[in-house]
């Protein structure tokens, strides 16, 4: 459980533990590309209530989706196409950090592909990937680029079908294979750091129930439902504290 020590105290033991292990594994929500500039579509503003008729988890919805294709690829342009974004301290260390031979692997709730542009090889995607598009009806692959040029609802250039991002939607299923491996890495790992995610989000947040071991790590923010559960708790951003880690 989590002692009542400092950040800077709880520091000290992180950089100890990376130091010390080759059984690293990396759990990273919205906060890990927010300091790429990348907005958290959850934290609704009043931006969006003046621009869109429906919260963001509405129009992200399969059945939005389904009924309201043309307003669904207008929000999915406009806040999920940061393709101008770069990867930040944080994707860039982990990155390092699986090179080295210390990190095993990164699972991620983004779907903004920064930790593959940082050089990490072994990313699993829970929620998919803006990067990649398929036609519904033929399969044929279509560029992120293609999608943000595009006008209303995006057809497949081979066949005219509609063409559907490879992002999970509310409603929809995680892909089983990348659930089994995150299951499979989180459940083997020695230290497990879980940062930039609130863990209000499922079935994604029930991959902690998996760790098995004693060096929990949580950065964070804000508070999660999930503190108590944490051995080593940093309450501060992700980039101050993946910028002290020497590899």
């Amino acid at each position: 459980m989590c002692s009542e020590k400092t950040n800077s105290e709880n520091m000290e033991t992180f950089l100890k533990w990376i130091n010390e292990s080759d059984n690293i594994v990396f759990f990273g929500g919205a906060g890990v590309s927010t300091e790429s500039g990348i907005p958290d579509f959850r934290s609704v503003d009043g931006l969006y209530n003046q621009k869109y008729d429906f919260p963001p988890e509405t129009i992200l919805s399969h059945s939005f989706y389904r009924k309201n294709p043309e307003e669904f690829y207008r929000f999915y342009r406009d806040k999920m196409l940061c393709l101008d974004a770069e990867p930040n301290i944080t994707h860039i260390k982990l990155a390092e950090l699986e090179k080295a031979g210390k990190l095993k692997g990164v699972i991620t709730q983004n779907i903004d592909g920064l930790h593959q542009k940082a050089g990490s090889k072994n990313v699993m995607e829970l929620h998919g990937s803006v990067l990649r598009n398929y036609c519904e009806r033929c399969l044929q692959f279509v560029s992120a680029e293609d999608i943000l040029h595009s006008e209303g609802v995006p057809k497949c250039p081979k066949c005219g079908g509609q063409v559907k991002p490879d992002v999970v939607l509310y409603e929809e299923g995680l892909n089983q294979k990348t659930l089994e491996d995150a299951i499979y890495y989180i459940s083997h790992a020695e230290v497990l750091i879980i940062g930039g995610t609130s863990l209000a989000v499922y079935p994604a947040a029930g991959l902690i129930d998996y760790y098995n071991g004693d060096k929990l790590v949580l950065i964070n923010k804000s508070a999660t439902p999930m503190d108590k559960r944490a051995d080593l708790l940093i309450q501060q951003g992700l980039g101050t504290v993946f910028e002290q880690i020497q590899i």
